[in-house]
């Protein structure tokens, strides 16, 4: 039997590479015929991965992490149709089933039928349904003619897999924000945030077509890699307001549309500096988006924070000042991203060399041993995106 290897939470701020058991075509005692194994070709660190890893989730010790999952097909179920051995392809992190009203109507991010506490399931995940994670070398992924998406020429694929790897997550989840704040041809766009799905929104946002994209973090670092590919940007930690800062840059102190890609684990800054404030962000989007705009939030926010520093916060109650975002007739949009109503447009705009999301994003990629540093740096904040390659395919 072939030996699996994967990455574990160990507990808060640790996880480990350690051996797993090698993926089975089954659901518990059920055999899944539905189902595929993949030989992982690519698996990458995200921010929410970090949630947990920080200790900032009820997630348990020896979960292994992952829901960003590319791979090359080894063995289908028998009652896969349309995928076959040797295919390679790109997973959604959402687990969907296909078949319930949700799945139907497009909304895979809260299936049914895949988690039995909640809408919704994903791999790797706390609290999404048991899913094993793809931050290893072989996995499992159910449903398979419908979650997966195939990848036209596998050569092609290979060559361009530091963009593709990112349809999996983080550039329909940074699309999906854009989207649902309204981004279009001419739009003046303010994301908080430059980490990954900051970056990946930003790029998004390009793809669009918005006249002006800004980008604001406290991370120089960040802030200068935004910068290199066509971004404004706002120094959160200058001590000059929000509001100032986006008039100096397009005349008014307002933006069209407002994309929250940081959640819960917000900071403040200026008089706040230092101190954790997890309803800043949407705050500060009520405050600075024009009337009638609306605002995408892709970032995460928990139903529970066990690390939260407000009792009230721990259930995921936070204080924002919704009468101000009423009183502008604001739309706000949240939850996960369907990342298949998204990702095989996206695969075309890659393919047909429209973005290099991978560039914007900053990729680097490690080996599967190496995932720990890879956490440990991530959480540092440098700017970069790391891509899990297991098993040595990717050339860099």
């Amino acid at each position: 039997m072939c030996k699996n290897h994967g990455i574990a939470y160990k507990g808060t701020g640790e996880v480990e590479f350690k051996e797993i058991d090698y993926p089975k075509l089954a659901l518990g005692d059920r055999k899944c015929e539905h189902g595929v194994i993949l030989k992982i070709v690519a698996s990458n660190i995200c921010g929410s991965d970090q949630h947990m890893v920080r200790g900032r989730t009820t997630a348990e010790k020896g979960l292994v992490l992952g829901h960003e999952i590319t791979g090359e097909v080894i063995e289908c179920g028998r009652d896969v149709e349309f995928i076959k051995n040797g295919d390679m392809v790109s997973v959604p992190f959402n687990v969907a089933c296909g078949r319930c009203r949700n799945c139907k109507n497009g909304q895979t991010g809260i299936c049914l039928n895949v988690n039995g506490d909640r809408p919704g399931g994903a791999y790797g995940y706390v609290d999404m349904g048991g899913w094993i994670g793809g931050q290893a070398e072989y996995v499992m992924i159910p449903y398979a003619d419908f979650n997966l998406l195939k990848f036209p020429d596998k050569d092609q694929a290979m060559e361009k897999i530091l963009d593709l790897t990112m349809l999996t997550d983080i550039f329909p989840t940074g699309f999906h924000g854009a989207a649902m704040a309204g981004v279009t041809a001419g739009s003046v766009v303010y994301i908080a945030g430059a980490g990954p799905v900051g970056l990946a929104c930003a790029s998004s946002c390009q793809l669009l077509g918005a006249a002006v994209v800004i980008v604001g973090d406290m991370n120089k670092a960040r802030l200068t890699h935004a910068r290199s590919f066509g971004c404004e940007t706002i120094d959160l930690t200058n001590g000059i307001p929000v509001e100032e800062q986006i008039a100096m840059i397009v005349g008014i102190p307002e933006v069209d549309c407002f994309v929250d890609c940081v959640g819960f684990e917000a900071s403040g800054h200026g008089a706040t500096a230092g101190k954790e404030m997890p309803a800043i962000v949407l705050n500060q989007a009520m405050a600075i988006t024009r009337a009638g705009g609306s605002i995408g939030i892709p970032g995460l926010y928990v139903t529970e924070d066990p690390g939260a520093q407000e009792e009230a916060a721990k259930q995921g109650s936070l204080k924002i000042r919704f009468g101000l975002g009423w009183a502008k007739s604001h739309s706000f949009h949240t939850g996960q991203t369907p990342t298949m109503k998204y990702n095989r447009q996206l695969m075309n705009a890659i393919l047909h060399d429209k973005s290099n999301i991978a560039k914007a994003v900053n990729a680097e990629v490690i080996s599967l041993q190496d995932a720990p540093r890879g956490y440990e740096e991530f959480d540092s904040g440098v700017a970069k995106k790391f891509v899990i390659d297991p098993h040595g395919m990717i050339a860099h």
